[in-house]
Formats: structure tokens, sequence, C-alpha cells
């Protein structure tokens, strides 16, 4: 089976598993959904959706932000991991967006990764979710199974992105990286029972 074979029918069976894909991460806009992403790093989408109500509270937009000391902003986070970092960044590209951007997240590649705390995976994730621009972002998840599929050669998540963008259609690549996701949470954890592995199966 050669792999736009494979992508054919990883499309058709994820779009009968998921014929929804609702973002995981709780968010109101652009900024809070940056705010998420960023907290996401290392953490499950279940904590963030904890801690992130507390946070906007104190806090859901730069301007407001800004006024909040970090230890504060620490304080709630830490549940999330990585919280002296994760704290200082959330404050930090706040004052960026203000400064440089009128206090507006920016539907644009190079700005988003130009703020503190934020990748390119972070930035695919707003793009794709905020703005509804075609991306990407590859997750663990993600580059675990395009491996698992033999989508890719497991080389590199950069390697990964790529080989998706490759075979999937781009109109469906905001929606089919949230199936994807979805899937190796049900079906194809790291670790553990893969006998429900179904989808692995069928592509060998």
């Amino acid at each position: 089976m050669t792999r736009k074979e494979k992508a054919a029918m990883i499309i058709r069976e994820l779009e009968k598993l998921y014929p929804e894909t609702p973002v995981p991460l709780v968010h109101r806009d652009a900024y809070t959904l940056l705010i998420a992403v960023l907290l996401s790093a290392q953490c499950t989408d279940e904590r963030v959706n904890k801690v992130t109500p507390e946070l906007f509270r104190l806090a859901d937009n730069p301007f407001d932000m800004v006024k909040r000391k970090v230890a504060d902003i620490e304080a709630i986070v830490r549940p999330c991991g990585l919280s002296p970092a994760k704290s200082r960044h959330i404050h930090r590209l706040s004052e960026l967006l203000i400064e440089r951007h009128s206090g507006i997240v920016p539907a644009d590649f190079d700005a988003l990764e130009a703020l503190p705390g934020v990748g390119h995976k972070t930035a695919s994730v707003v793009m794709a979710q905020a703005f509804g621009v075609p991306a990407f972002p590859v997750d663990t998840h993600i580059h675990r199974l395009m491996v698992r599929w033999k989508m890719t050669n497991g080389k590199s998540v950069e390697q990964t992105e790529r080989d998706a963008k490759k075979y999937f259609p781009e109109e469906l690549w905001n929606k089919l990286h949230l199936q994807i996701i979805f899937y190796g949470r049900e079906y194809s954890p790291a670790r553990g029972d893969l006998s429900r592995d179904f989808l692995t199966a069928m592509l060998r």
C-alpha cells in the first residue's frame, strides 16, 4: 500500500470515528487559546482546562495580564508543570502583544513564533484553531502514529509535519490533525494495550 493509499484510508476511517472535532482546549478567543496551548506543553489538555478558568478570572487579555505579578500567575499554573518558565512567558508575551500588535494576537506564523514560549507547534495550533489558516501541528500522538502507519520515517517532528502536509489534502489539515490526536488517545496509547489500534493493523 502506497502512502497516498494509506492517507486515503486514514481520512476515511477517521471521518467515520470523528465527524466532529471540537477543540480540546477550552478558550474564548485567540489570546486565551494561545495561553492554553502554551500551558499544554508537557501537560494534558484535561489539566490545562482545570487551571485556565482561574487564570482567566485573574486576567483573560494581555492588558490585564501585564498588571499581574508573575508570582501570581505561577501560583495558578503550577499544576501544569514548568510553571516558572510558563508564567514568565505568559507575562512577557502579553507585554509584547501590546508593544508590537496593539494587544491583538497576530494571525501570522513568524509573529507568533517571535513570542516567548511560542514554538512552531503552538503557533500552528493558534493559526489553525483560532484563525482557520491551514496548518498541521504535530504533537506526540501525531508523530507516534505517523511513524506507526509508516507515513514518515520518524527522524524528526519537522519531517513528520512535511510528510503530513505532502500526503494529506490541505483543506483537511485543520480537522485531520485533531482526528489523529483523538484516535491516538482513544485507540493507540504510547504504552499499554494496543489491541484496539485497528487502524495501524489495517495499514500494514
